[in-house]
Formats: C-alpha cells, structure tokens, sequence
C-alpha cells in the first residue's frame, strides 16, 4: 500500500427495491477540504493514464463499470517512494480511493461496458495554472505492464 492512500470500502443496503450506499461523508474524514466534484466516462479497454498533481488530493469512485487503477509514488520522501499499487474498483467492488498529491494514477476499464469515475479534488481546476501533470501511459520508470495475463 502507497503511503497516504486510503480506501474506503462502500456499502450496499439492499431489499427488493434495489439498493442505498453512501459514498462520502463529512465524517470520514477522507478530503483536507472540498475543491471540486467531477465526472467522466470512458469506453471499454480505454487507458487514462498517467497525471498527478502537486497540490491537490483526488478522490475516485466508478459507480458504473469497473476500472484497474494504478498508482505510482512518486514523492522523493515518501516511506513507498517509486512503489506501485494496483486497486480493482466499480460497481463490482464498490470503493472510494483517495490519491495524495504526487501520486501517479490512472485506469483502465475492464469488462465489456464503458465506465464512469466520478472523482473528488481538493482544489477546483484553474485553467490559467492547472495542477496537472502528465506521464506516458507506458513511462518506462513506473514499468507497468497493462495486459490481462491469464492465470
């Protein structure tokens, strides 16, 4: 597990209607503060990756779908410095992931449906200096190899 990163495991109340989960509470005590909430949707087999950010914290949960998230410290002081952790999310795995800042991340959407991340920020987006920053999808420094292998 990276350093700062947390999970949150969501649960399901369920009866014949369907279902209730809460995603984020003001008592979990997840986000410094509250920047910005964020939707996105992305075909199947589709890469998001890789970006990070030198300020702010991100926040994901795929309500729809499912995605392979990949996380990549990148912090010179961080305990798991250059260290990568992989968590399976989406409707099948309900999970909130919060990503600290320096932080490489992406997904891949898994399955034969596309999915939708909504996601978090601590700070709101600004155009005019945005707190984004970009790696290959492939970077040969965090190696990771996006395949499905069979096991």
């Amino acid at each position: 597990m990276i350093e700062g990163v947390q999970i949150k495991k969501l649960v399901r109340h369920c009866d014949d209607r369907g279902f209730f989960m809460e995603i984020l509470r003001d008592d979990d005590e997840l986000l410094k503060r509250f920047g910005q909430a964020s939707m996105s949707k992305s075909y199947p087999g589709v890469i998001k990756a890789f970006h990070y950010h030198e300020k702010q914290d991100d926040l994901w949960f795929f309500p729809v779908g499912n995605a392979q998230v990949v996380l990549h410290d990148l912090r010179p002081d961080s305990a798991t410095f250059r260290q990568t952790q992989v968590v399976y999310m989406g409707e099948d795995n309900p999970l909130l992931t919060l990503i600290p800042a320096g932080v490489a991340h992406g997904y891949r959407v898994l399955g034969p449906g596309a999915a939708c991340i909504v996601y978090f920020t601590t700070l709101s987006y600004d155009a005019k200096d945005p707190d984004e920053k970009r790696l290959p999808w492939d970077d040969p420094e965090i190696g990771f190899d996006w395949e499905t292998s069979p096991r």
